[in-house]
């Protein structure tokens, strides 16, 4: 028998250690090559070890959540070849040694004195049993007693017979605070989660943010009425092209605005002391998944018209929700939008997205009666919220910018032309 020690590869460029996400694996377990050991996450992604021999597993790195550097011992497997490693000798056990002890001889019989009889403790009469009150009650105060759950006997009363008023007061003031109406769920256990993998690098993105950046947040409202309209036309003429939703044509609006405000399409490196204004449009598209937040980017979306947006949008979501997209696709972007859709809110303040300088969020559409001229009409309205980094972007930047943002979504025809 060998042993075989499975150190952490070289997983990425720069990348200098990883945090276990999950075993797949556990001591004593028979495993075979190229069976999977443990989920590994770096900044940049969430990679599976694979084991390189069969064999048994006789040691593992850490727990779930512990970080490890690349080049440590990740997983020993005991293999029937030689392995990469002496084994190391097993101790031999001893039997343990028996050490027969003297046997102790009782004294002669004449030499042992009878003890002393014990006194006899006098008999103790038991008390008599209590006599249980009778308990009385009407049948419609039985009923309503067996209806909410409660005992007649743990109710007080004078005189033995249960009125209303006394189960009133026994579930309000008497014992019956703590009681439980039926259908209500029980009280569960503390559970304690420990915080690891994505969630430990959401919480911990979202501390550096709030920490670091002073943020501040404008909201306006939008008239979509129009552009509701005119999505409704392109969805029922789009052939096999993917459903429009609001999502790519606020982007498109987002591309056309930007150049005239290029201190919103920018990175913010504090330390150095340096913004990076940029020219093209990496959009992050916050989503939500099971394992967390991830933040997929549409890269150039610049160049994209509304239903290549769609397409892309419903392609990262889905990489990001099964784990298969790449690292490339999860890093870069120049400036974020988050949407919770009908659970949007009437106005949020979303968190920035460090190192960006601004996170643009719209909230859900409601329809409203609104005076337009003389007349009032029903409009389809929709807040917008930005948050911006007030150490590089001033509030009369961000609300000119929502303001022209404003412009071309209430005019939708604006969003097609040159």
């Amino acid at each position: 028998m060998g042993k075989f020690t499975f150190k952490l590869p070289d997983i990425g460029e720069g990348i200098a250690e990883a945090e276990i996400v999950a075993w797949h694996v556990k001591i004593g377990d028979r495993i075979e090559e190229d069976q999977p050991l443990a989920d590994m996450m770096t900044d940049k992604a969430t990679v599976e070890m694979e084991s390189p021999v069969a064999g048994i597993v006789t040691a593992v790195a850490g727990e779930a959540g512990d970080v490890i550097a690349i080049g440590s011992m990740l997983v020993e497997i005991e293999t029937e070849g030689a392995g990469n490693e002496e084994a190391e000798p097993k101790p031999v056990m001893e039997a343990p040694k028996v050490v027969a002890e003297p046997v102790s001889t009782p004294p002669p019989a004449e030499t042992v004195k009878a003890a002393p009889e014990a006194a006899k403790p006098e008999p103790v009469e038991a008390p008599a049993p209590l006599q249980q009150e009778k308990i009385t009650a009407s049948p419609a105060v039985r009923a309503r007693a067996k209806e909410l759950g409660v005992e007649l006997s743990d109710v007080k009363t004078s005189g033995g017979h249960v009125r209303h008023a006394d189960l009133d007061a026994y579930l309000n003031y008497g014992s019956g605070q703590g009681y439980r109406a039926p259908g209500v769920s029980a009280k569960r256990a503390d559970e304690v989660v420990k915080v690891i993998g994505m969630r430990r690098r959401i919480a911990e993105n979202m501390a550096a943010s709030k920490r670091n950046i002073p943020h501040f947040s404008y909201v306006e409202e939008f008239d979509v009425t129009a552009l509701e309209a005119m999505r409704a036309d392109l969805n029922a003429n789009r052939g096999s092209r993917p459903k429009l939703t609001m999502l790519p044509f606020l982007i498109v609006a987002i591309c056309k605005t930007l150049p005239d405000f290029p201190m919103i399409n920018a990175r913010y490196d504090d330390e150095a002391g340096v913004v990076t204004r940029y020219g093209s449009v990496h959009l992050g598209m916050a989503t939500q998944t099971d394992a967390g937040l991830m933040v997929p980017v549409i890269r150039d979306a610049q160049d994209k018209n509304v239903w290549q947006l769609a397409s892309e949008i419903g392609r990262l979501a889905e990489a990001a929700r099964n784990g298969s997209a790449k690292s490339d696709e999860l890093s870069g972007s120049t400036l974020t939008l988050t949407s919770l859709g009908p659970l949007g809110g009437i106005a949020t303040t979303p968190v920035i997205n460090r190192p960006e300088v601004a996170i643009i969020g719209p909230n859900k559409i409601v329809e409203r009666p609104v005076f337009v001229g003389d007349a009032i009409e029903a409009r389809k309205l929709m807040n917008l919220s930005i948050s911006c980094d007030h150490r590089v972007v001033d509030g009369w930047d961000a609300a000119s910018y929502v303001q022209a943002l404003k412009k071309l979504v209430e005019t939708p025809v604006l969003l097609f032309a040159d």
